[in-house]
């Protein structure tokens, strides 16, 4: 009877101490996570990244067919380059929740699978090609260049995602978490168990 007694009030202390104190005191420790708290936030980056997404493609646009006086190499992989950040603001907008890092690397083995379709020729695939629409989500000729030109783009957009995400506490231990500054401030009185010791019974 002592020993099941000892063990639920430490069993106790433990959850109150794991869910009430650590997540919502120390500062930078992190809460759980509500699923429903966290949908407006989705939605928020959703909307978000489909504005940035129609500012990159009006850009791309802009470069490739306005007459602006720009090189003929800036033009053409300044779109390459708007094209690639197009493409990880469309992967991130399926997954707003992943990492940059996992939304970089999908959209570039999508900007690749695009560009290695480049070498795909049908008289329908040519024909869309021509038009304005095919031009600026198929392209025409494959280039290496284009690819790298699609890295750049992809890296910078990550990069900008990464810079403007809010922070996310990480997970931290109890040491690093009291070593912070201002615990000392902390008010943590963990309830007293009261263990009596009794005879044992062997009746």
């Amino acid at each position: 009877m002592a020993a099941s007694e000892a063990c639920s009030i430490s069993a106790r202390i433990w959850c109150e101490t794991r869910l009430s104190v650590w997540p919502g005191v120390i500062p930078g420790a992190p809460c759980a996570v509500n699923r429903r708290s966290a949908m407006p936030h989705l939605r928020s980056r959703r909307l978000r990244l489909f504005l940035a997404v129609l500012i990159v493609i009006a850009a791309g646009v802009g470069v490739r067919f306005l007459p602006l006086g720009l090189p003929r190499e800036v033009v053409k992989y300044a779109g390459s380059v708007l094209w690639g950040a197009m493409v990880y603001g469309l992967v991130a907008f399926v997954r707003p929740a992943a990492r940059p890092i996992r939304l970089a690397a999908v959209a570039l083995a999508v900007a690749v699978l695009v560009e290695l379709f480049r070498l795909v020729h049908t008289p329908g695939l040519d024909a869309f090609r021509l038009t304005l629409a095919g031009q600026l989500l198929l392209g025409r000729i494959f280039s290496v260049w284009n690819v790298l030109a699609y890295a750049i783009g992809i890296g910078l957009a990550a990069k900008l995602d990464a810079g403007t995400r809010p922070p996310t506490g990480r997970r931290r231990s109890i040491a690093d978490a009291l070593d912070s500054p201002g615990a000392a401030d902390i008010a943590f009185e963990p309830t007293r168990g009261n263990i009596k010791i009794r005879p044992a019974d062997f009746s």
